[in-house]
């Protein structure tokens, strides 16, 4: 009976001490989930702005000769995966995961080549694992992401669409909508489509210097840059809301084992005395 009060007490101390770190990973994940939405909110309207006025260059042109959206026959597709560079996310990283490569089988299967810009280490481990290739890994930057950052894989993903390496990009990210919930999302980059004036306003006339194609081309990279920063940042936003969750379910379950445990060592510590007792009275009954 001592060594198995020895064992419940042990494991006791065991799960407490987990506890302690899934209160502090807790802790961590909404402290990181604040700042990341805070960046997401800053920058939003800017991005929003540059969107604005390309629908209004497509408006004023009419027709616009870019090479950002010129159409072409699709032999490569390049897929932007972002992930986590930790587990212990709950289902975070498995569910963009899982969609990027049932995404990228399917083009696959279209006979049409496909490769990864993998961003995070999670992203990166899939699919270096599998058949298809990773033109490029980005480890350990979705916390620390800045806009130079982004303009940085943004010129690259640029260069490979221009020396024609790949012929469309698409991106693949979670979007965080509240603590509980968050969404894996799709959105092709390139080539660029713009939605012409739906509102019925008119579209103010106005000039562009050289021109309104080397005006759109230069903006463009800036608002792919808004994209992706808003993408990557998105996603650690949600990837610590998962964690977050995860980590306080698991603090509950370990108070839930810590009662289950504590509950059987007191029945065993009784079970123990009544012995002892039981042995007591036993004997001073013995030596009457």
């Amino acid at each position: 009976m001592a060594a198995n009060m020895k064992e419940i007490k042990r494991r006791i101390k065991s799960v407490e001490s987990t506890m302690q770190i899934t209160k502090a990973m807790e802790l961590v994940a909404s402290s990181k989930l604040r700042k990341a939405k805070e960046r997401a909110d800053r920058a939003k309207p800017f991005f929003d702005t540059l969107y604005g006025t390309m629908c209004e260059i497509v408006d004023n042109t009419g027709t616009l000769s870019s090479a950002y959206m010129k159409k072409r026959d699709i032999n490569c597709v390049a897929l932007i995966v972002i992930a986590g560079d930790r587990g212990l996310a709950g289902g975070f990283n498995s569910n963009n995961l899982k969609l990027a490569y049932a995404r990228a089988k399917e083009i696959a299967a279209e006979g049409k080549t496909v490769k990864i810009v993998a961003i995070g280490k999670k992203s990166a481990e899939f699919f270096e694992k599998r058949e298809f290739e990773v033109l490029k890994k980005y480890i350990d930057v979705a916390e620390t992401m800045t806009i130079y950052t982004a303009m940085d894989i943004v010129s690259d993903l640029i260069m490979y669409y221009t020396d024609e390496i790949c012929d469309a990009v698409e991106i693949f990210y979670t979007s965080f909508l509240s603590t509980l919930t968050q969404e894996v999302k799709t959105l092709p980059l390139l080539p660029f489509e713009i939605k012409k004036n739906e509102s019925g306003k008119p579209t103010v006339k106005t000039e562009y210097e050289p021109s309104p194609e080397a005006v759109f081309d230069r903006i463009v990279p800036e608002y792919l840059t808004g994209i992706l920063y808003g993408a990557v940042v998105d996603s650690f936003a949600a990837e610590q809301a998962a964690r977050r969750t995860a980590m306080e379910s698991a603090t509950d379950n370990a108070g839930d084992i810590i009662a289950d445990l504590s509950l059987l060592y007191n029945r065993a510590r009784q079970s123990s005395i009544t012995s002892e007792i039981i042995d007591i009275i036993g004997g001073a009954q013995a030596q009457s």
